[in-house]
């Protein structure tokens, strides 16, 4: 038979799942950049070296991936909500580091987008 949960259980189990949720990515910015192929390794280098200084000072960050396709390459930044992602293209690191090392990288200007999670 099936015990039902005592309420030390049941609250310990709301907490876990509220914990979960406040840590869930809520929104997502991608940033599309057409990169010439001798210049991929510096963008890489760009996405390395701002990675941890994005997860670790920017409010609400929770994830930051490279992701390389021929035509192109992305940037998705994973965020807890929309608005510390528009903050975020705001931000000193982004405007004064990110933006100008990326600079003699790129072939056109980026493609930024922002999405919610449903």
């Amino acid at each position: 038979p099936r015990v039902a949960p005592t309420a030390a259980r049941r609250a310990a189990r709301f907490a876990a799942l509220r914990t979960w949720d406040q840590t869930m990515t809520k929104a997502f910015l991608e940033v599309t950049m057409k990169i010439s192929p001798e210049k991929r390794p510096q963008a890489g280098g760009v996405y390395t070296k701002y990675r941890q200084p994005f997860l670790s000072s920017i409010p609400g960050a929770k994830s930051k991936d490279l992701l390389l396709r021929a035509e192109d390459v992305q940037v998705l930044h994973g965020f807890d909500s929309r608005a510390n992602a528009e903050s975020y293209l705001e931000s000193e690191l982004f405007q004064k580091d990110v933006v100008t090392a990326l600079k003699p990288c790129l072939v056109a200007d980026p493609e930024i987008r922002i999405y919610e999670c449903a």
